[in-house]
């Protein structure tokens, strides 16, 4: 029922093989989207970011605490038109 195709990595530009019984997973799943990136590109991107569990090394962000006016950190690049809150106070606007 399925054939192996022949997709083009979009980091790497290098083709990859996307077999028949790897379209078979994907159907079973419920994916809808063919792979993007060839194999070592993925893993590659999965170490860098740390699989999506391990957020130790995300970049932080030094801002004052708009409730509060303690200084804080916060993962995200804070924007000028929108106040930033410490843990604390974000927990009590919730």
């Amino acid at each position: 029922m399925y054939n192996d195709k022949t997709l083009v990595c979009k980091d790497c530009g290098a083709e990859f093989l996307f077999t028949a019984s790897e379209q078979e997973f994907y159907a079973e799943k419920g994916f809808t989207n063919e792979p993007q990136r060839c194999k070592s590109c993925r893993n590659a991107r999965k170490n860098a970011t740390g699989g999506g569990s391990n957020r130790g090394d995300r970049e932080m962000f030094d801002v004052i605490c708009a409730g509060c006016g303690k200084p804080t950190q916060v993962p995200f690049q804070p924007k000028n038109d929108r106040p930033v809150y410490c843990r604390d106070c974000f927990a009590t606007r919730r």
